[in-house]
């Protein structure tokens, strides 16, 4: 089933280059998903959220398999506006789809019966499927009941939120991961002033490194209120 082409783009769909399994922070509690992703595996449903680290996580998986010239494709559910349930005919013939943000297409019976159909049809042809929820399978107001049968037939794992302590290390971890020193009071000093979300730490860390490199400074509290306005 392989085919190298980018099958993201068709959908106008891009990987953040970013995303990748070696820049995800892991603590204990969500190393056994890290290592099932990492593996071989035909359908996993993956819940958690919205600051837990799905999107990453699915979109590290499809650079992975797009690395080892797997055929993939990454869809974010919540551009059910923009897309149709036809969108699932003929992705049996990829090897590996995620699908982010389920929740956003459950109560739909036109997309609920797609996507059972399809469901079926990769279970078949031995495509490896991943579903991403904010919440358990169980806890889906799944309007046609083969489908939340189906859902919570296959492997389902939580992934766990990072608590205070775990982000302030998710942020030094990035840091070093782009070759950045960031040490501990100023990493706990712009996880105190942000939103504490993973997403803003990760914008914030972009920014600042931008900055740091034109100016040539150290990641300091004194650059980091300049920068920010703090």
């Amino acid at each position: 089933m392989s085919n190298p082409n980018p099958v993201q783009l068709t959908l106008g769909i891009n990987l953040d280059d970013d995303a990748k399994f070696e820049n995800f922070h892991v603590v204990e509690a969500n190393r056994a998903l890290l290592t099932e992703l990492q593996n071989s595996f035909s359908m996993l449903y993956i819940w958690g959220s919205k600051d837990s680290g799905r999107t990453h996580l699915l979109q590290s998986l499809c650079h992975k398999e797009s690395a080892a010239q797997n055929s993939t494709i990454y869809i974010p559910l919540t551009e059910i506006e923009n897309l149709s349930p036809s969108l699932f005919e003929g992705l049996t013939a990829l090897d590996v789809v995620c699908l982010d943000d389920v929740q956003f297409i459950i109560g739909n019976t036109e997309w609920e019966l797609a996507l059972f159909n399809f469901f079926n049809e990769a279970k078949v042809n031995g495509s490896s499927l991943v579903f991403a929820a904010d919440c358990s399978p169980q806890e889906l107001a799944i309007s046609l009941k083969d489908l939340g049968s189906r859902l919570q037939s296959i492997p389902v794992f939580k992934l766990e939120s990072l608590n205070d302590e775990q982000a302030i290390e998710a942020l030094k971890f990035r840091a070093q991961q782009r070759g950045m020193e960031l040490n501990n009071a100023t990493a706990e000093f712009i996880y105190r002033r942000s939103n504490r979300s993973i997403d803003q730490l990760m914008e914030l860390l972009n920014k600042l490194d931008q900055v740091s490199l034109v100016e040539k400074r150290r990641l300091t509290i004194p650059l980091v209120k300049e920068t920010m306005g703090w």
